[in-house]
């Protein structure tokens, strides 16, 4: 007799309430501007449809080639050769972690499948926080969007240290309190080399691999999307609907001014390979520890990250990933202001 198992609820429910709470958030924002504050309801929708698709089509390019570096991973790499090369420290395997965007140049948006697929290699769970906190600055195009913008001087290497310094710390403590089991949701738990994967088919040729490498990216390029899309337009919305002059007036002291930028970083969700020149036109206005808060935070922390964490990690850990670096940040835009006499 066959006996069917119960079987556990679909995670995808939970994500069309999400798309649906999200319409109606920007429906009913459209028709509060519109009614109450005199607006016109088409020219409002056209900016908001304008912003979202800035960000979302900004985005895409770059999860699009993580997603594809994801894919070749999971289908060329094997266990033992990531665990053969990594650091035995905790400290050392996060001061790794910062370096592995060198190797795997992508953004904020591109970083989260490939360490999730790292994560299923058996990469250590401090090493893979770092590559996620610091792989959107420390890859060669946002070295060279950085130096085009402020030269090499005080910002870049600013940018630099603070990054590579943020990065360790969330690393090294989440890693060294957490269980990797309690922390990763199941799908980017390790799992054995007989996971449920796409299979080569007719074999373990060339060709076959780059097949199945293609499916696996374009499964996670689907899945990630989901969750770009839903930042995309909370971003949209808040840049839409909140006034950008009554942010700009709070944004003044060596406290405040590091603050707005960060908050400023995390609604506008801007690329790292781009942020460099969005934070060039404050710099006459904002002190320069919140100029290089702006660019180390940003680039870790923003909506649509934070909503594909919850595709890699568990809710609790996701509120420590957006906490500690934003508090980390703070104090270090805070300490700079200080010693540069703001």
């Amino acid at each position: 007799m066959r006996i069917d198992h119960p079987r556990a609820a679909s995670p995808l429910p939970i994500k069309r309430v999400a798309f649906v709470l999200l319409a109606a958030s920007i429906l009913s924002a459209l028709l509060y501007q519109s009614l109450h504050a005199g607006d016109d309801l088409y020219l409002t929708a056209s900016v908001f449809a304008t912003r979202f698709l800035g960000i979302f089509v900004e985005a895409v390019p770059f999860l699009l080639l993580g997603s594809l570096t994801s894919g070749l991973i999971e289908t060329f790499v094997k266990t033992d050769d990531i665990l053969r090369f990594l650091p035995r420290s905790r400290l050392g395997a996060a001061l790794g972690g910062t370096l592995l965007g060198l190797v795997f140049p992508v953004c904020e948006c591109g970083v989260v499948p490939v360490t999730r697929r790292l994560f299923r290699k058996g990469l250590p769970l401090s090493m893979g926080v770092a590559f996620l906190l610091a792989a959107p600055f420390m890859n060669p195009i946002v070295f060279a969007s950085t130096y085009i913008a402020f030269g090499f001087g005080g910002v870049l290497i600013g940018r630099a240290l603070l990054t590579v310094l943020v990065a360790v710390i969330v690393a090294t403590v989440i890693g060294s309190f957490a269980d990797p089991r309690e922390v990763l949701k199941p799908t980017s738990a390790k799992a054995g080399e007989d996971c449920s994967h796409h299979h080569p088919p007719g074999g373990p040729g060339l060709r076959a691999k780059l097949f199945s490498a293609m499916q696996i990216g374009g499964d996670d390029f689907f899945e990630m999307g989901r969750f770009l899309i839903l930042g995309s337009g909370l971003a949209a919305l808040l840049q839409t609907f909140v006034p950008q002059d009554s942010l700009l007036a709070l944004g003044s002291g060596p406290v405040m001014s590091v603050l707005f930028m960060q908050i400023l970083a995390f609604l506008l969700s801007v690329c790292s390979t781009v942020d460099s020149f969005l934070a060039l036109a404050f710099v006459n206005t904002f002190s320069t520890g919140a100029i290089i808060s702006f660019l180390s935070f940003g680039p870790m922390v923003d909506i649509k990250s934070t909503l594909m964490f919850t595709g890699v990690f568990r809710r609790k850990i996701v509120l420590y990933l957006v906490l500690l670096p934003f508090v980390l940040n703070l104090l270090a835009g805070v300490l700079i202001n200080v010693a540069l006499g703001y």
